[in-house]
């Protein structure tokens, strides 16, 4: 029977990928949202026909409503900061992707998770701010977490025998390394956004390619990897592969080492997350080795690449540090992106925050939401 996939950032790099998956496995959709892209919504609710939808933004939402009004059955439009939650809550889906950018993420998924209904998580912020919360309303549901990050969805891929993942010694996350690789402070004193945006393998979209260029992306994955895999940071080790061929690798007890390989596509990791257990024809294309030319490895430099070298201080510290990293982040970002400070200005930030207190502790949904302000609060007066 087709699952019924209610898609959160539908008009995203991974929400319009996930719907070319969802055409190929014959999935129905329940739900979609977005950010302000009235066009792109619109477009994809005449050919999926959901219930509910949901914008951010209350004049896009109005402006969405009347482009539907022709609709012999218009769906119900939601907005506003709670929208995605919202929708969750009231449609009817066999599971959830979240493929919100960002901690705004984190309450649709908790939300899916208090309902009992799986969440298939291209949202690492959820993890990265909330890790704490979202592991407990698992405990109380028994709904799933599946990875769909290419990183964390190898690795749930190598630990399905659960004989191997009681062996577990270490988890080695991939890197690409980004456009940067190797580059040094002085060489990239001078990078501008255009240079940040151009990724050597993956085609994202825009905070996640300058996470990615800026390695922070790999920092907070390695924090995303502590929940999902319940290691702590010390057994979770960063390897650069180039080629993004293979996507992440494990090593047990006996030393012994599994890796999963494919083509850079996130269709792959997006259509486990949706079909596990099972594996099912796909739109993305297989590995071909006879033009593979061959697997460079390295080692990222935290030095240069500070953000790096701030979320693993994060996860080392614990409570809401990893929060604090995610929300200077995500500040900081929006400001490159805006040209109002510089690439290295944004390790300098999201160092700095991270160490301006211990952020120890357990903490609610509120001190979350506390601590990402307090974070952004702190770029913006250290600029």
């Amino acid at each position: 029977m087709a699952k019924k996939v209610a898609l959160l950032g539908s008009t995203g790099s991974i929400g319009r990928q996930s719907l070319e998956v969802i055409d190929a496995l014959g999935y129905q959709v329940a739900a979609l949202t977005a950010g302000r892209n009235v066009d792109l919504l619109e477009r994809q609710i005449r050919k999926y026909h959901p219930p509910v939808v949901a914008l951010a933004d209350e004049a896009a939402a109005e402006m969405l409503r009347g482009r539907l009004s022709n609709l012999k059955e218009p769906p119900q439009v939601l907005y506003g900061r709670d929208a995605a939650r919202n929708v969750v809550a009231e449609c009817d889906a066999d599971i959830v992707l979240n493929a919100i950018v960002g901690i705004a993420g984190l309450e649709a998924t908790l939300t899916a998770l208090a309902g009992g209904v799986d969440v298939a998580l291209a949202n690492k912020e959820s993890l990265v701010a909330g890790g704490d919360l979202v592991l407990k309303e698992m405990a109380v549901t028994g709904a799933n977490l599946l990875p769909v990050d290419s990183e964390h969805s190898a690795i749930f891929q190598c630990l399905q025998d659960v004989h191997s993942a009681k062996s577990l010694e270490k988890i080695i996350l991939t890197a690409s390394g980004g456009p940067f690789y190797g580059w040094n402070p002085e060489q990239l004193a001078g990078v501008g956004k255009a240079q940040a945006l151009n990724h050597p393998n993956w085609s994202m979209g825009q905070k996640i390619t300058i996470d990615s260029a800026t390695l922070m992306n790999k920092g907070l994955e390695l924090i995303e990897a502590m929940w999902l895999f319940g290691l702590p940071p010390e057994r979770i080790e960063i390897l650069v592969q180039r080629e993004s061929i293979i996507h992440s690798m494990v090593q047990f007890s006996d030393h012994s080492v599994l890796a999963q390989l494919g083509m850079p596509d996130m269709r792959l990791p997006i259509q486990y997350a949706l079909t596990w257990p099972r594996r099912l024809p796909g739109p993305a294309p297989a590995l071909d080795f006879d033009t593979l030319s061959g697997l460079s490895f390295g080692r990222p430099d935290a030095d240069t690449f500070r953000c790096l070298a701030a979320c693993r201080r994060a996860a080392e510290k614990g409570g809401l540090a990893p929060c604090a990293a995610n929300g200077a982040n995500e500040e900081a970002v929006a400001l490159f992106l805006r040209e109002e400070i510089s690439f290295l200005d944004i390790g300098r930030l999201v160092e700095g925050c991270v160490d301006s207190d211990s952020y120890a502790g357990g903490y609610a949904l509120d001190d979350v939401v506390l601590c990402d302000a307090q974070a952004r609060q702190y770029v913006r007066e250290h600029l």
